[in-house]
């Protein structure tokens, strides 16, 4: 009801307000209904919450300390999932790794269903993904039959884990998508005119459109105690760094 404390319009025209709780009842009241909650789900960040917490454990088994040290904290901000919007998180890798174009499109019909399409090819529904070779769009689509089971890793059922193992691991050889400097992500934002561009300018070989990981495909592998893959979600709008800091005594 009151003005925010703060309001500013960014450079890529998303506003932040934000009001300040100082009011003690408010705040307990409003800790008690965390409290009052089962779980709460890390949606972007995954790897560097998980630093946090191994760092906190390190430095309390080093020094001992109490819930006041820096290291017990980091900074986040919490959304109702039905409001969190997930984009696209694409591909695009800098060459075929040693095969021709010709050796490439034969290799991925054995693994998808491929075929060429007129104009860009975003997918609509999981286990479909573009694919984009200069001047050409295909629309690759993976069998449901061949799926893995539902009752095993569900990190493995989500699209980016089906591409990597179907495709850009065992086809154009990156292995390791954390380390690889031949494979680099286009997040979804930007569109599927990026991913052309990148290709088209020679900058990649290949490039690759995915349909977004969904809220409840990230509930499910965290309930299932396992970590998303790398680069899995995009998220937007994304909150300005900086804006909120925690000063410390």
């Amino acid at each position: 009801e009151s003005a925010p404390d703060t309001d500013v319009t960014m450079t890529d025209g998303v506003r932040h307000e934000l009001w300040v709780i100082d009011d003690r009842d408010t705040m307990v009241a409003l800790t008690t209904e965390f409290d009052a909650m089962g779980v709460v789900y890390i949606a972007d960040g995954h790897h560097r919450s998980a630093a946090a917490s191994r760092v906190a454990a390190m430095r309390r088994q080093r020094r001992g300390g109490n819930a006041d040290d820096r290291h017990e904290y980091f900074l986040a901000v919490i959304f109702p999932d039905h409001q969190v919007q997930i984009l696209d998180y694409n591909r695009v890798v800098r060459d075929l790794g040693g095969i021709s174009e010709d050796e490439l499109l034969k290799k991925v019909g054995g693994a998808f269903d491929c075929r060429p399409v007129a104009g860009r090819f975003k997918p609509t529904e999981p286990g479909t993904f573009g694919m984009y070779l200069p001047g050409r769009w295909y629309a690759l689509a993976i069998a449901p039959r061949s799926l893995p089971s539902p009752a095993g890793d569900p990190a493995r059922r989500l699209d980016v884990s089906l591409l990597s193992e179907r495709l850009i691991a065992p086809i154009l050889g990156v292995t390791d998508q954390r380390t690889d400097e031949r494979i680099d992500f286009v997040g979804g934002l930007r569109g599927l005119g990026e991913l052309e561009k990148r290709v088209d300018s020679g900058e990649a070989a290949i490039a690759f459109s995915l349909y977004p990981t969904t809220m409840a495909d990230l509930i499910t592998v965290a309930d299932a105690g396992r970590v998303m893959p790398p680069k899995s979600t995009w998220f937007e709008p994304k909150l300005a760094d900086g804006i909120v800091s925690r000063i410390l005594d």
